[in-house]
């Protein structure tokens, strides 16, 4: 019988806290520097599905290639009765995953919107007999404790956002990750791949602008929520490939001098003309980089999978 449960691990007040936090001292460090997940509010989110639309976004269309045509395989080299999935969002891409896994028993959904959480997981019970969607409002970066289930699990990590992650930052998610798996469970991890840079820089930087209204939509955010006064139109967007660390860089240079008042954070921010603040890295990955991150955390790679032009991976990878 099909049930639905949506458990609150993430106090009300978190993200607020963790907003102002971010926003202080990303806006007094040298390089100034704001966090990804900012991006994100209504509109934010709005923008981003614009943009999986642009001709020049392939990520998203590129894995769900992948998933549309390997979730069968994917489901037979793991046939997992609880599937897990950080930062699910709608779940719309992982219905692949829950059609082709014949004796799925529970699905995880893993946000911080409680909304998304609640249409998606009600859709999918009522969608699916026999299904349990145990939903958690969860920062997935933070400590996660997940909800007794039966084994094997897979653990879904889709969309590239590992990418939006440092090096360091990486390495403690993916032990994070590791702990919450017993032996035999596995990592279903989505990975952007290394390109030519001009097919990069593109994905980042449409010619219809909608990535640079998406981008500065951050500064919108925090005017909204800390009261601050940024002028999103006295910022350029700016997206560049950075060859040795083999990531994007996105960015929003300020056109002019100025300073923005923070009142929520009795902060003054002082920009040079030119001066840029760095909101994103989307980090690029070759298959023998991403073979030794997961070893290193204690996850043996095992299957690899390219769409058709060899732009993004789905890897699985299994906890020793």
């Amino acid at each position: 019988m099909s049930e639905f449960r949506i458990t609150r691990t993430l106090p009300e007040d978190a993200m607020a806290a963790a907003l102002r936090a971010d926003v202080r001292n990303g806006l007094t460090s040298d390089p100034k520097t704001l966090p990804p997940k900012w991006f994100y509010d209504a509109r934010g989110s709005e923008l981003f599905e614009q943009i999986t639309e642009l001709p020049e976004y392939y990520p998203t269309r590129a894995e769900r290639e992948i998933l549309a045509g390997r979730a069968a395989e994917i489901a037979a080299a793991l046939p997992a009765r609880t599937l897990v999935e950080l930062g699910s969002g709608s779940s719309e891409k992982t219905r692949h995953l829950i059609d082709a896994l014949p004796r799925l028993h529970t699905y995880i959904p893993v946000d911080v919107s409680d909304t998304a959480l609640e249409q998606a997981g009600r859709a999918l019970v009522a969608e699916r007999p026999g299904l349990s969607v145990h939903a958690l409002i969860a920062d997935f970066t933070a400590a996660l404790t997940l909800p007794h289930s039966p084994g094997p699990r897979l653990l879904a990590f889709l969309g590239g956002t590992i990418g939006n992650l440092l090096p360091g930052e990486r390495a403690e998610f993916l032990a994070s990750v590791r702990a919450l798996l017993s032996p035999g469970d596995a990592l279903l991890l989505g990975t952007d791949l290394v390109k030519a840079e001009e097919v990069l820089v593109r994905a980042y930087d449409d010619a219809a602008g909608v990535t640079a209204a998406f981008n500065k939509n951050v500064l919108s955010v925090v005017n909204r929520e800390l009261g601050a006064d940024f002028e999103p139109d006295a910022f350029d967007h700016v997206a560049l490939w950075d060859a040795t660390n083999e990531w994007i860089e996105m960015r929003l240079r300020s056109r002019t001098t100025q300073t923005v008042k923070v009142p929520a954070l009795d902060l003054a921010v002082h920009f040079a003309a030119g001066e840029e603040l760095r909101t994103e890295v989307s980090a690029k990955f070759r298959e023998d980089g991403v073979s030794a991150e997961l070893a290193a955390a204690g996850l043996g790679l095992e299957r690899w999978w390219t769409d058709g032009e060899e732009r993004f991976a789905l890897s699985l990878s299994v906890a020793r």
